[in-house]
């Protein structure tokens, strides 16, 4: 199979118009609502067969090769070309989780296999995210990417929706094995799309560069690039701060505050809903509009009062009050995390897409999951309002890099 194909012309058509990114979207769309699946299936197959910790450490132990190879699977992307390396991951995702799947309904093997197979996803995810963010670049031209990232958060909001009740149905109908059987299926409908979609050639000096050098010198060479470039270096960090600020209270810290407050799972239910809404409509207004000005000085905007939302919902009185800051936190943090991923695809040269979105990927998923144990132990010690206050604060922080530093505070998105 042929790592490219021959450039198509710059489409006359919007992004949510034009078939060739239509394909990707949909390969996308259903290699992620596979990945939803296979979660609820790996989490129920891990409690059944073992005790909560052990499935806890089921469930953990993909984090691993993931943020270890992350940096070397950019390198794999660019080297390769995003399209292979994706084609080539869902290939290995869906072959391993219906041999699970097989095995499961053959026999009752224990955790062995689940942990297995979470150590292969852990590894094949480290070179499947610097492609996937790499691939926009190289389906649709730049004045589109900002469109094409609101319709990837579209797809991650759907896949969110529709994955939890899917792989619920499929335990329910033939237990774990049916439930990774489904997930494998909705993976294996990616590859076929994905080998139709058209992509755009790289300049062939890049290309010569890819094959002269090593991989180590390629790793080395594309963390000098993101250093060295006034736009990247410091939108990598507003996007560490921003997410090492939130990852914390949105996830451990609203279960605890849900608890605190009385609000039950259905309580917690809703405020949940709330930021999805949220986040579906910052995708959803990308998608319509495809650019909007300003964008350095929106995202910046969009972090700080975010965070300030952050820290006023550890102290709002009520479920409906919850819900909506909730819907604030969502669209702000939609708003922000659109724009910065739309301007981390137009500003990355393409030859380099690969390494910069390991980096960032690694510190989305690698780091700012480390503040969920540091959130849980300090809302321990010194309760729900402090914590979601400082975490807003490290939140906030990244607007502040954002707004202060010229080249990113003046970054705009191609016409």
């Amino acid at each position: 199979m042929t790592a490219t194909l021959i450039a198509p012309p710059a489409p006359e058509r919007p992004a949510h118009r034009d078939g060739n990114v239509l394909r990707w979207l949909g390969a996308y769309t259903s290699s992620m609502v596979g990945d939803s699946v296979y979660y609820i299936a790996l989490s129920w197959a891990a409690v059944q067969a073992g005790s909560p910790s052990q499935a806890g450490l089921v469930m953990a132990v993909s984090a691993v090769p993931r943020a270890l190879l992350m940096l070397g699977g950019g390198v794999v992307a660019d080297r390769l070309g995003p399209r292979r390396v994706v084609i080539g991951s869902d290939a290995v995702r869906c072959a391993a989780v219906l041999a699970v799947a097989a095995l499961l309904f053959l026999t009752s093997p224990g955790l062995w296999p689940l942990a297995l197979l979470a150590v292969v996803f852990g590894t094949v995810d480290a070179v499947f995210m610097p492609a996937v963010g790499a691939l926009p670049a190289r389906v649709t031209s730049r004045d589109q990417l900002a469109r094409v990232q609101g319709m990837r958060g579209l797809a991650i909001r759907f896949a969110s929706v529709v994955g939890a009740p899917l792989g619920g149905l499929g335990v329910a109908v033939g237990g774990a094995a049916a439930a990774f059987g489904l997930a494998g299926l909705l993976i294996a409908v990616s590859v076929p799309l994905l080998m139709s979609v058209r992509m755009r050639e790289l300049p062939a000096d890049d290309k010569a560069d890819a094959r002269r050098t090593s991989a180590w010198s390629d790793l080395r060479d594309g963390l000098r690039y993101i250093r060295g470039h006034r736009v990247l270096a410091p939108l990598m960090l507003a996007i560490a701060l921003g997410d090492l600020g939130f990852v914390g209270p949105l996830n451990v810290g609203l279960t605890l505050l849900a608890d605190e407050r009385g609000w039950g799972a259905s309580g917690m239910g809703w405020v949940l809903a709330g930021f999805g809404t949220g986040a579906g409509a910052a995708s959803l207004l990308l998608t319509v509009r495809g650019r909007l000005p300003h964008a350095g000085r929106v995202a910046g905007g969009a972090i700080i009062v975010g965070s300030v939302a952050i820290g006023a919902l550890a102290y709002v009185p009520s479920v409906l009050a919850a819900v909506g800051v909730a819907l604030l936190v969502g669209l702000l943090a939609g708003l922000s995390g659109a724009m910065c991923g739309a301007l981390l695809q137009t500003q990355a040269d393409p030859a380099y897409l690969g390494r910069v979105t390991a980096v960032s990927s690694l510190v989305s998923l690698g780091f700012a999951p480390l503040s969920m144990p540091l959130s849980a132990a300090a809302i321990g010690a010194w309760g729900t309002g402090p914590v979601f206050v400082v975490s807003a604060v490290v939140c906030g922080l990244g607007g502040v890099v954002a707004l202060c530093v010229r080249d990113l505070r003046r970054a705009e998105l191609p016409r």
